[in-house]
């Protein structure tokens, strides 16, 4: 398959993950989502690579670009997203989460003092639109505070930053599903660590109510981990990722079939999230 069908593969993946952990988070928390979707994702990848690849590739010292990307994303970036379906609803984080080619621009301005050209500033001016009306208060919906929105923003800055080192690193090794494999094996240990040094390894709620939730979202993460992995190594960073960040128009899809009584999708999200897309398009294409 092409790049940009793994792209959106991996959108449509990350989609369905996003549902299923919402629908979970109502047994338990975001914490146990991530520890079950990275012990899943390691669990199937690491015997995996040790039958299928030789040591000198599993061990190469380009494989520390992974390293470093596992501790940002998806260690960070997945549990601040988590955290932001649980406070704000998948409807509202998920088109939030998808703004980071915005952060990735954002970046070049002012630390490399990139000056994109218009088309660039007409794709700020409809992801922040966008962001607005997603993020605009709904009827009836449950009470959430502003400072909840920081949680998806995040997570969007920190995978602009953690796309372009994976990037970097599949350019020198050329083994997607080995990157995958060591940046989910690296989440998973700062989650552990995380919670041990914290004293939080007790928040951990593992119960028959939600483990079919958590399990299920796992599986479609590792898809879509997988299948990122092998889109950013066959193709441009500048095409796949927008691609993947479509993830809000089958997140929108999917809670208007399965989250009807937990979510309030009304024009102003729909309009919202078709202009969140466009706006990364305009971006992408500079």
């Amino acid at each position: 398959m092409s790049s940009e069908i793994w792209a959106i593969v991996s959108a449509a993946a990350w989609a369905a993950d996003s549902i299923l952990v919402r629908k979970g988070t109502a047994f338990s928390n975001p914490s146990t989502a991530a520890l079950i979707s990275f012990f899943v994702s390691v669990a199937i990848l690491v015997p995996y690579i040790l039958f299928q690849y030789p040591v000198d590739k599993i061990f190469q010292p380009a494989n520390l670009f992974f390293v470093l990307s596992g501790i940002i994303q998806p260690a960070m970036v997945r549990v601040m997203f988590y955290i932001g379906i649980v406070r704000l609803g998948v409807s509202r984080a998920g088109p939030i989460r998808g703004t980071s080619p915005l952060f990735s621009v954002a970046i070049a301005f002012f630390l490399f003092h990139d000056r994109p050209g218009l088309i660039v500033y007409l794709g700020g001016l409809l992801t922040i639109t966008g962001t607005w009306l997603v993020s605009y208060k709904r009827a009836g919906e449950a009470k959430w505070r502003p400072v909840d929105l920081l949680f998806p923003l995040g997570a969007a800055m920190l995978a602009s930053v953690s796309q372009n080192i994976r990037k970097a690193g599949l350019n020198a090794t050329d083994e997607p599903i080995i990157a995958a494999t060591i940046s989910t094996a690296t989440s998973l240990f700062c989650l552990l660590g995380s919670l041990l040094f914290s004293g939080k390894a007790r928040s951990i709620q593992v119960d028959r109510q939600s483990l079919p939730f958590y399990g299920s979202a796992a599986i479609f993460a590792l898809i879509g981990q997988v299948c990122t992995f092998i889109a950013l190594n066959g193709g441009q960073i500048s095409v796949v990722a927008p691609l993947v960040n479509t993830t809000p128009l089958f997140v929108i899809a999917l809670s208007a079939l399965f989250l009807r009584g937990e979510e309030k999708i009304n024009r102003f999200v729909v309009i919202g999230v078709v202009l969140l897309v466009a706006g990364i398009g305009f971006i992408s294409a500079r």
